[in-house]
């Protein structure tokens, strides 16, 4: 329990917000560790997500089970694992304001292991499509406690920036995983198979460094809560819960409920709806898409050339981090707008320009599209929803979020299977576009309290 301090001053001056954290000892190093180990466990996440789409290139060439996992069934089990996915969203998030996010995580990364192996064993459609649904389930473990976890450690004023370089987890993710993938799969061993034992086997050592380093909030070390340690005021080691969302909190069900009920909220759950297609299109067919394009290169650099979306992805969070701190005086929607606006620019030019079969201006389109999409994904999914669900119901207002942005990312996993050609992106570009208008009334919205 907190006890109110006389604030502490510096010669004739009040310390800042700045040198007021850094006074509380051992904060630093807390925050810097919880960074770390949030930020490598969701990047692992990939590593088994993007499995299946690399397995996807030798099942396709795979005579003994191609009849039977086609393109059409690879695509339904990509919505399998989407709706799956979207499901969990919605419910983790509010269970993670409860329970705290070392059990939801630990158990999501358990679970992904597990489905991950089963599809590498496994050829048959009924046991991979029921393996892709429980992996669908262990990832959406992932986001939004984490994500709570996180800014447990930060105040507002900070979380552009911070939020903004933590969501490069899942750019490097998406940029690290599916070369490495392809390269055991492709040239070391030369089976599909091993793209599903080697993403299980990277987020097993890591799920060893979650553990170990990961803690819920300041207070379940012995700390002030965030919001205390910005305004001066201490809390006695002893008091601190283990997990600051546990007792009285709203029960899940509860919990999204009244989220849902949230002006805001529901525009940027609209707005992810539109935007997370073209990303996940992308992510679960960059390699097909890389090939279909660009027939002349092999299957290990259709997996690389995707690499130009990852590394654009990875500087994305950090730039509209820093510039909806900075320019924006922590206003969230502008800096997405803007790029909502360029990333529909940018998927209207990928077809023609991408008919002259050149690799250079594939991986030019692609470097474009993941600098805009993941800037705008980054601060609608992570910044924004955390800053307008505040502390109490972050988890849950970023499970809400990306639970819709989890039912539109159905689409980028069905449609390229059904749909291709300049009708997919023009698709992919008017839902952009309009993401962009659905938030531009709220263009002056700020947080309520931290």
């Amino acid at each position: 329990m907190s006890t109110d301090a006389v604030a502490p001053s510096r010669g004739d001056r009040p310390l800042t917000t700045k040198e007021m954290l850094a006074s509380v000892p051992g904060l630093g190093r807390w925050r810097r560790r919880v960074f770390a180990a949030t930020w490598i466990a969701y990047a692992s996440y990939y590593f088994v997500r993007e499995a299946p789409s690399v397995a996807k290139l030798g099942i396709l060439d795979d005579p003994s089970v191609n009849h039977v996992l086609t393109s059409h069934a690879l695509g339904v089990m990509d919505a399998i694992y989407l709706a799956a996915y979207a499901a969990g969203q919605f419910l983790w998030g509010a269970v993670a304001d409860r329970v705290g996010p070392r059990v939801m995580v630990i158990g999501g990364m358990l679970t992904s292991i597990a489905a991950a192996c089963v599809m590498g064993l496994s050829s048959t459609a009924l046991v991979f499509g029921a393996a892709m649904l429980i992996l669908g389930l262990g990832q959406s473990t992932g986001w939004a406690p984490l994500c709570k976890n996180v800014s447990s450690f930060f105040t507002v004023k900070e979380r552009g920036r911070v939020l903004g370089l933590w969501s490069t987890n899942y750019a490097f993710g998406g940029l690290a995983s599916v070369p490495f993938l392809g390269w055991v799969a492709y040239s070391v061993f030369d089976s599909w198979h091993a793209a599903l034992f080697t993403g299980a086997l990277v987020m097993a050592v890591v799920l060893l460094v979650f553990v170990v380093l990961q803690r819920n909030s300041p207070e379940a070390v012995g700390l002030p809560g965030i919001a205390d340690a910005e305004a001066g005021r201490t809390a006695p080691a002893g008091d601190a819960p283990a997990v600051t969302a546990g007792r009285g909190a709203a029960p899940p069900k509860k919990g999204v409920r009244e989220t849902l009920g949230d002006p805001m909220v529901r525009v940027l759950g609209a707005a992810y709806f539109l935007l997370k297609p073209a990303r996940y299109a992308i992510l679960l067919w960059g390699p097909v898409l890389v090939s279909e394009r660009l027939p002349q290169v092999d299957k290990v650099s259709a997996t690389a050339i995707p690499i130009a979306f990852g590394v654009t992805g990875c500087l994305a969070p950090s730039l509209i981090g820093w510039l909806s701190d900075k320019r924006f005086g922590s206003r969230r929607v502008p800096p997405a707008v803007l790029s909502l606006v360029a990333l529909t620019i940018v998927l209207l030019l990928f077809m023609p320009l991408t008919a002259t079969h050149s690799v250079t201006l594939m991986m030019l389109l692609l470097g474009a599209m993941g600098l805009t999409v993941y800037a705008a994904d980054s601060m609608i999914s992570c910044t924004a929803a955390v800053d307008f669900g505040t502390s109490d119901r972050a988890g849950t207002a970023a499970g809400v979020v990306n639970g819709c942005g989890s039912v539109g990312a159905i689409l980028g996993g069905l449609l390229p299977g059904f749909v291709s050609g300049t009708a997919l992106f023009y698709g992919f570009a008017g839902a952009a576009l309009l993401a962009a208008v659905i938030l531009l009334p709220r263009w002056n919205q700020v947080a309520r309290t931290a």
